[in-house]
């Protein structure tokens, strides 16, 4: 086994909990422990799997000189505390809530070496790495110049977190659209589904271009797709580009691959394996491995 960078993740919830299951199986990422502020069934799985845990909070976390890298899966506010504490510490971290301190990445459209050199990046949120790949896709070759987002979730894959974070979850979420996606001005709506069996998560994409070539349009949302799909498998169009005047839509769906809740939470997976794909390039990157 070749060395690897090792991890906190703050935050052992259903997103925290997810996470340490993906990292798992990382070549390059190795979580030595798991930060909490009570007893919960995200601290008795890390336990279980063999990592340290604490229920006090990152204080525990400030003691320790062995973390290179933090996953924070707690909530904005939360972060906005965080974020000092683990810059100070000297820790990469990775931010999982809309707190949004750092840099807004989407690996299948802004992930650079220059990015990797920050010490605070943000995973926007859910909708954001579902959604912002599309829009940029299309703004590439069409010119956005207004996106509207609808993502839908089951509502049993919305933890305490998720619905905590409504409002700070539109407006990030928003921002990526327009500061990464390159729509000239975005709006985001989520809805929470509270369907029985649980649905998919799915998003539907609305731009208004200024270059209405389809065909064009669909190549540069296919060439994108393939990018996620390296990190994202489930990840698929649901509603190939279609054009109504200058009214681009399409519609996506996201299957998680059901490391820890149902495969329907692809909402969790999407960020989670986002944030695994940057932390490997990260650590690829310190590591000195090609």
């Amino acid at each position: 086994m070749g060395k690897k960078l090792k991890a906190a993740i703050i935050g052992p919830g259903n997103i925290g909990t997810d996470l340490l299951l993906k990292l798992e199986r990382s070549k390059y990422i190795d979580v030595k422990f798991v930060v909490g502020i009570q007893e919960s069934e995200g601290i008795k799985i890390a336990r279980d799997h063999g990592v340290d845990t604490t229920t006090n909070g990152i204080e525990d976390l400030m003691k320790r000189d062995d973390i290179d890298v933090a996953f924070d899966s707690t909530g904005a506010k939360p972060h906005l505390l965080h974020a000092p504490l683990l810059k100070e510490k000297g820790i990469f971290t990775l931010d999982l809530t809309p707190a949004a301190v750092g840099p807004y990445v989407v690996p299948a459209v802004n992930l650079k070496e220059d990015l990797l050199k920050k010490e605070n990046l943000n995973m926007v949120t859910c909708g954001g790495q579902a959604t912002v790949p599309i829009v940029a896709a299309i703004n590439e070759v069409a010119d956005v110049e207004y996106a509207e987002i609808i993502s839908s979730i089951s509502s049993k894959s919305a933890g305490p977190g998720t619905r905590k974070n409504i409002d700070e979850f539109t407006e990030t979420t928003k921002k990526a659209i327009e500061v990464v996606g390159g729509a000239d001005k975005g709006k985001v709506i989520i809805v929470l589904n509270p369907a029985e069996p649980p649905i998919y998560m799915r998003n539907t994409i609305y731009t208004k271009v200024k270059n209405t070539d389809i065909e064009v349009i669909k190549d540069s949302v296919h060439r994108m797709v393939d990018k996620l799909q390296k990190y994202v498998p489930g990840y698929s169009i649901l509603l190939e580009p279609i054009i109504e005047d200058d009214i681009v839509t399409v519609m996506i769906q996201v299957e998680g691959l059901g490391d820890y809740l149902p495969k329907y939470a692809g909402n969790l997976d999407i960020i989670n394996s986002a944030a695994v794909e940057v932390a490997e390039n990260y650590a690829r990157k310190v590591l000195e491995v090609e």
